[in-house]
């Protein structure tokens, strides 16, 4: 289901782009040594543990080099892997495998470091019924690569652009001058298919947003103690959101309190590039 994320033309040309970047003019160091004929089997090895995402990726740079070029995979994307386990084999012409390396170790080792720190978060918050979700803090260019991470770690998403959804943040509720003139002005133009979020500091703002009548309701940067009565003030009259402050080691605690979701950039921003080789046999 995660891999619609991911369309093919979508990113055939993202690929594309990333090689002419990598190329340039032509690899010269590949081209001079090796010829059209010799022929290679490399092995994708990883040498930490880690959630693998981005095979599809990883297999769709070699073939746009060369349509000769055959693999074989052991794991698919969202599988657990142990260090020193061989993912996939690589078979194929000399020069694609080597010219498409690089690019091709870049793509799966950043994914594959998103859905491995993701997947620490998720199942920190067991046995809680909350989720964790990612934001909007992504690397420009590269946003579907890593939202597409985001749900092979088992996390949900959240918009994935500007016009997903309404999030009335600090500077639209000071233009508008309350909370409840935010929303009414949004709701005279707003798409019936459009629900509408609200980031709350205060327990009087959880209030008036309740009252205002929101979809979401974002506990930003509160205490505890505060979401735990905000949460009770709620009483499932709108999807509960905690974030800020969001990190491995007090999730758990922001779970126990009963919110729905929970935003946090770190599974993104913060996650490790997973350390794979693409090992000649």
């Amino acid at each position: 289901m995660t891999q619609k994320l991911l369309h093919d033309f979508i990113i055939e040309e993202h690929i594309k782009d990333a090689l002419k970047e990598d190329i340039g003019f032509g690899d010269i160091t590949t081209d001079f040594s090796y010829s059209d004929d010799d022929f290679i089997t490399a092995q994708l090895n990883t040498r930490q543990d880690c959630v693998v995402c981005g095979l599809n990726v990883f297999k769709k740079v070699f073939k746009i080099l060369s349509d000769k070029v055959e693999i074989n995979e052991y794991f698919k994307d969202g599988d657990k892997i142990e260090k020193c386990q061989t993912i996939a084999v690589v078979k194929g012409p000399a020069r694609a495998i080597l010219t498409g390396e690089r690019t091709a170790l870049n793509y799966i080792q950043r994914m594959s470091g998103i859905a491995t720190e993701t997947r620490k978060y998720q199942d920190a918050i067991k046995p809680y019924n909350a989720s964790v979700t990612d934001t909007r803090k992504n690397t420009p260019g590269f946003r579907m690569f890593e939202k597409y991470a985001v749900m092979t770690g088992g996390a949900r998403l959240h918009r994935f652009n500007l016009c997903d959804c309404v999030m009335i943040k600090d500077n639209h509720i000071k233009h508008a001058g309350s909370i409840a003139n935010a929303v009414s002005m949004l709701k005279k133009d707003l798409s019936h298919a459009h629900k509408i979020e609200v980031e709350c500091d205060t327990i009087e703002q959880v209030k008036e947003a309740l009252n205002a009548g929101c979809d979401i309701i974002m506990l930003d940067n509160m205490s505890v103690e505060n979401m735990k009565k905000c949460v009770e003030i709620i009483n499932k009259r709108a999807i509960v959101e905690a974030s800020g402050n969001v990190k491995i080691n007090t999730i758990n605690e922001i779970a126990s309190t009963g919110v729905d979701v929970i935003s946090t950039s770190a599974i993104v921003a913060q996650a490790p590039v997973i350390d794979l080789g693409l090992d000649i046999s």
